[in-house]
């Protein structure tokens, strides 16, 4: 289960921002995964509900951005979704289309909670 350590690494990445900028706790966790990436988004909620224990993320919400897959047509130009699992372009069926998002998965923000200075 690749999962586990994928939400390891998020959450050291997460909790070394929230630590810089001086954060009480981490308030929201969004990230993006394309359903090309390889990536269970039902595995990740679990992991995230076990490696956040103890950290400044241990109340936060993780919010998972479903991200289709997109292609350019080198035939005709096209530029949208997919849709299904065949890989020729949906406008005019030629199998020349390159991938341009959906293979990836992203940390897209960070909401965190920071402690107010007092003067």
């Amino acid at each position: 289960m690749h999962e586990y350590s994928i939400i390891d690494s998020l959450l050291q990445i997460v909790e070394q921002h929230a630590m810089e900028r001086g954060a009480k706790r981490v308030v929201k966790i969004e990230i993006k995964v394309g359903e090309l990436s390889g990536v269970e988004p039902e595995l990740l909620k679990t992991a995230f509900e076990v490696f956040r224990e103890g950290t400044l993320s241990e109340s936060a919400e993780l919010v998972i951005h479903h991200q289709p897959v997109v292609v350019e047509c080198e035939e005709c130009g096209f530029n949208g979704e997919l849709g299904k699992r065949v890989y020729r372009c949906p406008n005019c069926n030629s199998p020349r289309i390159k991938i341009v998002d959906g293979e990836e998965m992203y940390l897209t923000s960070i909401e965190l909670e920071i402690e107010e200075e007092s003067q």
